[in-house]
């Protein structure tokens, strides 16, 4: 590498959350310290509106805002608007795209994530992750008649639920929708709301088994419905990190068609093949309607379907974008392909720190916590990044963040309140576990996985209320055998109940 430009205490790579809250961390405990934040973005993301819900739960909004915003805030912090080229960890130097070299004595990879596109480099299939992507859909999405969207995790559920005026073909591999998050028996609950305008209301009925009808390979289901108009159109800004978790609130997701929402749902296929109207085999296996229009793209599923389409949105999950560190370093990469991190976030590589998408944790991990590449657990890293970095320069030690003690996670599908705790689809627990259900048809699913008589995950749909009482129980591990299933008893107040 060329000579170094500066030499910084900390430098930070990824202007997303986890790379924000990191610099921020660091530079509130070492104001004077010359601190660097690279940036392939104009803009990065800020935690706003922080609310600590519970011991582990918490609620934020994320924010685009000039990078001036966190310079201003601290003056000894710079960031460098330019992707990073290399790595040498030898030299303890980065290289940026721009040519220009910048020493470290300790450095943070906070670089995210990139989307798992179907096929690369196709103009009729997008990748929604950044501001940028997003803007893109909602421009092509104003002309679209019919879309294909693949894919079955947070931005596919989210999609699905917003887009109007244009037909949405939703192929996903599983045999329920929202697979990542949910099971089969909480995705019927919320299927309806696809077709819905208002959740009916309706008594609760408690049960203790839920059994749901799978849909078999090769099975569609459509729903339709009419829904208003709604947001406000956002303006231009640069590419940048991954999207925040309300990414679609305040721009209008409106296809070419002024008719209702129409989704249909293909299950348990993947894309077989994507071609084009030119490369369109003379007889394909054609699904009715396909054929109606010229479309510019066909999609074909391995189910036999083929459809036709405007476009194509890849929602297939993110890659940890490691790329540019890995050349000329001995980095230890996980499975899923993630820079293996420690109890103290620290990489393979000497005074290299990696939180958020990027790494892996591969810590011996609570019985309740598993690693999800989402928002809150970004922030958290990040945070717990900067704090392990702050306490070895200072020598001092590091006590495992509480929030790795319990999964949690707070969200919003289809206009209801999510909340996911611990192992809440009974995650590495095998066959032994029992599951208790309560469900009110459009207005709450309260689900309970208990292992040995103890509750270790939870699915609350809906304001349930219930967050607190159980993350306590899971955490306490008490014995819940004698309560059998009076514990989602809806007569019972179960908060006073273990107040």
């Amino acid at each position: 590498m060329e000579d170094k430009e500066k030499t910084f205490k900390f430098v930070i790579v990824g202007g997303g959350i986890a790379g924000v809250t990191c610099a921020e961390q660091l530079s509130a405990q070492f104001p004077s310290a010359d601190l660097a934040l690279i940036t392939a973005g104009l803009q990065i993301k800020a935690v706003t509106n922080y609310k600590q819900v519970s011991k582990t739960l918490e609620e934020f909004d994320v924010e685009e805002r000039p990078s001036s915003v966190l310079e201003e805030k601290y003056p000894s912090l710079t960031v460098i608007h330019s992707a990073v080229k290399a790595l040498n960890t030898q030299s303890h130097t980065v290289q940026t795209v721009d040519g220009v070299v910048y020493g470290y004595e300790k450095l943070c990879i906070c670089s995210g994530g990139r989307p798992k596109l179907l096929i690369q480099d196709n103009p009729y299939v997008l990748g929604i992750r950044d501001t940028d992507s997003a803007q893109e859909f909602q421009k092509r999405l104003t002309t679209a008649k019919r879309i294909i969207v693949v894919g079955n995790g947070g931005i596919a559920l989210e999609l699905v639920y917003e887009v109007e005026g244009c037909e949405v073909i939703w192929a996903i591999k599983d045999k329920a929708i929202g697979n990542t998050f949910f099971d089969a028996g909480a995705a019927q609950f919320l299927i309806p709301s696809l077709e819905a305008d208002k959740p009916e209301s309706a008594l609760p009925c408690k049960r203790s088994r839920y059994t749901t009808e799978e849909q078999a390979a090769g099975v569609s289901q459509t729903f339709t419905t009419d829904r208003n108009r709604r947001g406000l159109s956002s303006g231009p800004t640069e590419p940048g990190s991954a999207l925040g978790p309300d990414w679609h609130e305040g721009i209008v997701l409106q296809g070419a068609e002024q008719v209702s929402r129409r989704v249909s749902v293909e299950y348990q296929c993947e894309v077989e093949r994507i071609y084009t109207a030119e490369e369109r085999p003379k007889s394909p296996q054609q699904t009715p309607g396909s054929e109606d229009r010229s479309w510019p793209v066909f999609v074909q599923l391995t189910n036999g379907k083929t459809f036709g389409c405007d476009f194509v949105v890849s929602a297939t999950g993110v890659v940890p974008n490691t790329e540019p560190f890995l050349h000329g370093n001995n980095f230890a990469a996980a499975d899923d392909g993630g820079l293996q991190v420690n109890d103290q976030m620290m990489t393979s590589e000497p005074d290299v720190y990696a939180a958020g998408d990027v790494c892996t944790a591969c810590w011996e991990h609570s019985p309740q916590w598993q690693q999800m590449r989402l928002w809150t657990q970004a922030r958290q890293m990040g945070w717990y990044a900067g704090h392990c970095m702050a306490a070895h320069v200072l020598s001092e030690p590091v006590e495992l963040d509480f929030c790795f003690e319990l999964f949690s996670h707070i969200t919003k599908f289809f206009n209801y309140k999510v909340v996911l705790l611990g192992k809440f689809n009974g995650q590495g627990l095998g066959p032994n576990y029992e599951l208790l259900l309560r469900c009110t048809k459009g207005q709450e699913y309260v689900k309970v996985v208990l292992s040995g008589g103890r509750m270790v995950g939870a699915v609350l749909i809906g304001e349930t209320d219930l967050e607190e009482t159980f993350e306590n129980l899971i955490l306490n591990q008490m014995d819940l055998t004698q309560y059998g299933e009076e514990l989602l008893n809806p007569n019972i107040d179960i908060e006073d109940y273990f107040d």
